[in-house]
């Protein structure tokens, strides 16, 4: 009889410890797969947009250190929660990653939108800069290097260029930028902008004295067709002045 006993201890005590170190690994694999949850985010996708590669679709998950890239006439907003969001727009490339406390992400082709949360910073990379925003209070910004250099536009709250060992710091509003710019084909801020260069690149005293000389010289021509003594007809349409003879 006490032989059985002896038998049967090693048994109850191997399954005793067999159920210890099960109750222990289910504990310490309960706060990895919170901290696995909070460290991924949901995709949106609108056209041709890849992950990591691969085609992804909205509802997706996507990882910290995930690379998204869209194609022409496409987009994606990953939505991160506690957060904020990034949305990227048409022939860009983003190395996204994000933890507890924000966005650490690099930019290497086009433009994208940041919105972060109160308590949650983001700094996004380019070539030329990074650009900062802080905890202290929600912010929403762009970032563009589609024209080679680096463009940043604050929409809310308060963002810093940083360039080397300067900062600029960039309120609601106000836009900034890093580097030279490059003209391309899918550079559509300069494109947008290149009517606005025209007359805009003039001083105000270079534009005054343009339309002032413009004036003088119509103002010669009427006259001296008026005082010629003959029939005289003056058409403005068109900027075109017509003299009949007599």
């Amino acid at each position: 009889m006490i032989s059985k006993k002896l038998r049967r201890s090693p048994i109850a005590l191997g399954l005793a410890v067999a159920l210890l170190s099960m109750s222990s690994m289910v504990g310490l694999a309960a706060p990895k797969q919170d901290a696995l949850a909070k460290q991924s985010g949901e995709l949106t996708a609108s056209g041709n947009v890849t992950v990591d590669g691969a085609k992804a679709i909205s509802g997706a998950t996507v990882f910290t250190e995930s690379t998204i890239t869209t194609a022409d006439k496409s987009s994606a907003i990953v939505t991160l929660p506690n957060i904020g969001r990034v949305e990227l727009l048409p022939n860009s490339s983003l190395k996204l990653g994000f933890n507890e406390a924000g966005i650490t992400s690099s930019l290497d082709a086009g433009r994208l939108i940041v919105s972060t949360n109160q308590g949650a910073a983001a700094s996004i990379a380019t070539k030329d800069a990074t650009v900062v925003a802080e905890n202290t209070q929600p912010a929403s910004f762009t970032v563009d290097i589609e024209c080679g250099n680096t463009h940043v536009q604050t929409r809310t709250g308060l963002v810093a260029l940083r360039e080397g060992s300067a900062a600029k710091q960039i309120a609601a509003g106000q836009d900034a930028t890093a580097g030279a710019a490059v003209p391309g084909t899918r550079c559509t801020r300069l494109t947008n902008n290149a009517g606005a260069a025209g007359l805009g690149a003039l001083s105000g005293g270079a534009l005054a004295a343009l339309l002032i000389a413009a004036a003088g010289a119509v103002g010669a021509v009427v006259y001296s067709a008026v005082n010629s003594g003959s029939d005289t007809e003056v058409r403005t349409g068109g900027g075109v002045i017509i003299v009949s003879p007599v």
